[in-house]
């Protein structure tokens, strides 16, 4: 690769989503600016190797996009014969401050670069990508649509690489992708931040989005790659959750939410390695090798946890971050500090009334009171019929208080019920320990 791709990779990488933004947020046309994006990054591959890469290579991606966009709309302005509408768009794009370093000058030749490095400005730029974040995660689109549109604009992943990443077939996604994009100007989505009173309920589903995004990739990884559709790219999608918790946190720094979820991802990607063994067979936390755990990352994401809990307003993410951080913390499974957990899954219980977390505790539960207590516990739960690890925590919990008939019964009914074959194969294992 030469170093001009290079370059135009790199930029590719950190750029994509904050030139697309600026250009969604001025014309409210979220198809134009995917165009004229990668029109930008197309022309830069043309001239960087002639002119240099520029000093500030998202200020020179940022005019290029815009000066394409306003070509494009004045020529469809013009074939409409509505000239008049041409220019004044071009009139919103040429009082811009970026649009203004660079009026005298071709923007894909000489001198751009020079120019608007001092009209660029990085908090416009980050102002216009947090835009964007909130509007491919407002609420009122369906959440499939939600992240298959944030990894569409905030990654310049493909189509067909989101396609390939969510094992659907590409013209499904490419229509979910249309009826997303309809909804947001049916609806008339803005690609701005919300206001004050909406922020809490908008940051809410914009983390929703990224966990989500989080745990179709991290899932890949509780069985062997070659065993997953894809699996490669599948799990990749963890990585790009966890550079968009990133970046979403870095947007948001006073948000302790988006501190802790960017914690959890942290802690939970951090054992990516240790989820699978030699067998092919998922371990559980207890049976993990945690010198495979990568420390690094443990170590910054309790950093940014305290950060997050320090600004007392806890929040589902942080209280899964700090029960992550337990485990994290605790030299072995047996070190584990169970009581804390036990109290930890009582607050997320208060903060979400899921049945899953209610499962989660009740696993805490059986450590702390034995597993009586925890199956009692496991029986009052409703809504998760058809959710394979509820008979598989039963039949754990039922071997561990001696009843190995019934626990048999629970574990072939988890494996009629599970669809991932690194899970099959561990619920297949410990069937097969209680049938000896």
């Amino acid at each position: 690769m030469t170093d001009v791709a290079q370059a135009v990779e790199d930029a590719f990488r950190s750029e994509w989503g904050r030139v697309l933004a600026a250009v969604a947020r001025w014309s409210g046309d979220l198809d134009l600016a995917e165009e004229v994006t990668a029109e930008a990054f197309a022309t830069a591959l043309r001239t960087w190797g002639r002119d240099g890469v520029p000093d500030r290579p998202g200020a020179w991606l940022t005019t290029a996009a815009r000066r394409h966009a306003t070509d494009r709309l004045r020529r469809r302005a013009v074939e409409r014969d509505k000239v008049a509408a041409a220019a004044r768009l071009a009139e919103r794009v040429e009082a811009s401050p970026v649009a203004e370093a660079g009026r005298d000058a071709d923007p894909v030749g000489d001198g751009v670069a020079d120019a608007m490095t001092e009209a660029w400005s990085a908090a416009t730029a980050d102002e216009d990508l947090l835009g964007l974040v909130f509007a491919c995660c407002h609420p009122a689109l369906p959440m499939e649509g939600r992240v298959a549109l944030t990894l569409r604009s905030l990654t310049g992943m493909t189509t067909a690489q989101v396609a390939r990443a969510f094992l659907v077939p590409e013209a499904t996604m490419a229509q979910r992708l249309v009826r997303t994009k309809k909804r947001i100007r049916s609806t008339g989505i803005a690609f701005r931040t919300p206001p004050p009173a909406l922020r809490r309920e908008r940051v809410s589903a914009v983390l929703a989005v990224l966990y989500v995004l989080f745990t179709e990739g991290f899932d890949a990884w509780a069985e062997p790659v070659a065993d997953v559709p894809d699996g490669a790219e599948r799990r990749a999608l963890a990585d790009t959750a966890v550079r968009l918790a990133r970046l979403v946190a870095r947007l948001l720094p006073d948000e302790p939410e988006a501190q802790g979820l960017l914690a959890l991802v942290l802690l939970q990607h951090a054992r990516r390695d240790a989820r699978v063994g030699a067998d092919g067979v998922v371990r559980t936390l207890e049976e993990q090798d945690r010198s495979l755990w990568r420390r690094p990352e443990i170590d910054a994401a309790l950093a940014r946890l305290d950060d997050a809990l320090a600004r007392h307003r806890p929040g589902p993410y942080q209280v899964q971050a700090a029960i992550a951080a337990l485990h994290a913390d605790a030299p072995s499974s047996s070190a584990v500090d169970w009581v804390e957990v036990l109290g930890l899954y009582d607050v997320l219980v208060d903060l979400t009334g899921s049945p899953v977390v209610r499962l989660n505790r009740a696993v805490a539960l059986a450590e702390v009171r034995g597993a009586d207590e925890a199956l009692a516990a496991v029986d009052a739960i409703g809504g998760l019929g058809s959710y394979h690890l509820l008979p598989a925590v039963r039949a754990d919990l039922l071997r561990r208080a001696g009843r190995h008939d019934e626990a048999v019964a629970e574990y072939r009914r988890a494996l009629e019920l599970v669809d991932r074959e690194g899970d099959r194969r561990f619920l297949a294992r410990r069937l097969a320990q209680l049938a000896r």
